[in-house]
């Protein structure tokens, strides 16, 4: 175990602010944000919990939007995914939270 602290946070404002309504919406969304809480207490216990996604299926936009060495998934509940990168420091590991989306769009976004 390292002894690094570990945090997770969003992307973008917009993303983190798109997660805080889930828990105002309707019975799904509600779901989902518990669903998301949940992968954010893992991560932060287990910063590689998720499963690595190969660079050959990585989009396009998030090497340029995000500028990332490395992609992960984690599986929730009820066939969603939540795509994450892991930024480390000499002190801290940091999850960043990129995109979270149903199994369809995922499909969709990496070309499955």
């Amino acid at each position: 175990m390292n002894n690094k602290k570990t945090n997770v946070t969003f992307a973008t404002l917009k993303l983190e602010s798109t997660f805080e309504e889930l828990k105002q919406g309707k019975f799904e969304d509600k779901r989902l944000y518990e669903f998301i809480e949940r992968a954010i207490k893992d991560l932060k216990l287990e910063p590689s919990c998720g499963i690595k996604i190969p660079k050959k299926l990585w989009p396009a936009s998030y090497i340029q939007k995000y500028n990332i060495s490395n992609l992960w998934k984690y599986d929730l509940p009820n066939g969603w995914r939540l795509v994450y990168t892991i930024k480390v420091d000499d002190i801290t590991i940091l999850n960043v939270i990129l995109e979270w989306f149903d199994h369809k769009d995922y499909e969709r976004k990496f070309n499955y």
